[in-house]
């Protein structure tokens, strides 16, 4: 346990995909959501298995909904399940889909070693995998659904350089990383699209990266992360890389406690209910925006070619490099998109927010309303 600290703590736009080549783990994407040949009809379970419903609210709130709709469009039986973050959990519930006679087992690994495993024994019973969201290295799946991650990066770290900049900060800017979990292949992919987009200003020598820690998905780790490295900065840093919403909240906490919220840009990413709503305050400069809608619908629509024997290349029609295997696994792509205070509505059309969960209270009522999100 460490030492008790005095801070205080608190609390897509097109279903086309782009095309990106940003070396042999980078992701590589063009998208439709439509599959040619046989017009057999596809029935059938698909089984999915959720990862937790702590690193990100989306897995429960975005992901179980738009699947289970998506799937049933597509005429199929969807058996969805959350593994809790519990990897004996997680083999326990493979092992009864693919008992139960699913044709299509979809999962989001909790680390390779045990989704490598669960995919194996699909693949041994002639199941069909799918790797939803997070490529699985080593699992050998047949396909994998998410979005081009190393842009989802990208985006943060433009994010990030446009925030200070609006602050007035384009030169001696002192910035740190808080990445995601270090066995999610995903945090990697984010992680080389944000240092690649802020390597130029860090090679001219306008900013400084003083800080590179992981937070784990997790908000208080992603505080302590940020609290340790903000005193070993004697409290010299302007901007925070903060991978995703979740653990930006633990880091705007710390902030909070100091008074220096809003005034340390924070980036993000998932375009959570916090996250949004952080941004409407000023307390997140940025996050990103992927919509689970469309990443569902091409999952479906995939389950659905490869039950009914369609051509799924029409689908996934880019690919990620699985550097374990050394090998392109086929992929549906979807195209993220950068939130910042001026278009939060933009996840409100998309249907990805409501009114009533960012609006709520005077404060967040006055400013979307500034912002037209009625």
């Amino acid at each position: 346990m460490r030492k008790r600290s005095p801070w205080a703590v608190a609390g897509i736009a097109t279903m086309a995909l782009s095309l990106a080549a940003c070396g042999s783990s980078s992701d590589k994407s063009n998208n439709s959501s439509g599959a040619s040949g046989s017009s057999k009809p596809a029935s059938g379970k698909v089984g999915v298995i959720l990862p937790d419903a702590s690193t990100s609210p989306r897995w429960e709130s975005q992901d179980r909904p738009q699947l289970t709709a998506a799937l049933k469009n597509a005429g199929l039986t969807p058996d969805i399940q959350n593994a809790g973050g519990d990897k004996s959990k997680f083999g326990t519930i493979c092992d009864g889909m693919i008992n139960s006679g699913v044709k299509v087992l979809m999962i989001v690994n909790l680390d390779s070693e045990s989704g490598t495993a669960c995919l194996k024994k699909a693949q041994t019973a002639g199941v069909k995998t799918i790797d939803y969201d997070r490529l699985t290295l080593g699992g050998g799946a047949s396909y994998y659904v998410s979005f081009d991650n190393v842009a989802v990066g990208k985006l943060i770290g433009e994010g990030l350089q446009k925030c200070l900049t609006d602050k007035g900060k384009t030169s001696g800017v002192r910035i740190v990383y808080i990445n995601g979990d270090p066995t999610d292949n995903n945090a990697a992919l984010f992680k080389q699209g944000y240092a690649a987009a802020l390597q130029p200003l860090i090679a001219s020598g306008k900013y400084k990266l003083v800080g590179d820690q992981t937070g784990n998905w997790d908000a208080t780790k992603a505080g302590t992360a940020f609290e340790q490295l903000y005193t070993q900065n004697g409290g010299k840093i302007d901007g925070v890389v903060s991978a995703n919403d979740t653990m930006a909240q633990g880091i705007i906490a710390r902030l909070k406690a100091n008074n220096l919220n809003g005034k340390v840009p924070v980036t993000g990413q998932d375009a959570s209910t916090d996250g949004l709503r952080s941004i409407l305050t000023g307390d997140q400069c940025m996050t990103v925006y992927k919509s689970i809608k469309k990443e569902a619908a091409a999952a479906a629509a995939l389950s659905s070619a490869l039950i009914s024997g369609k051509d799924a290349g029409t689908i996934a029609t880019g690919t990620v490099q699985d550097t374990v295997l050394k090998k392109a696994v086929p992929s549906a792509l979807q195209t993220p998109q950068s939130i910042f205070k001026s278009n939060v509505k933009d996840v409100v059309t998309d249907g990805a927010a409501t009114v009533a969960q960012l609006c709520a209270g005077a404060a967040y009522a006055a400013t979307c309303k500034s912002l037209g999100i009625s």
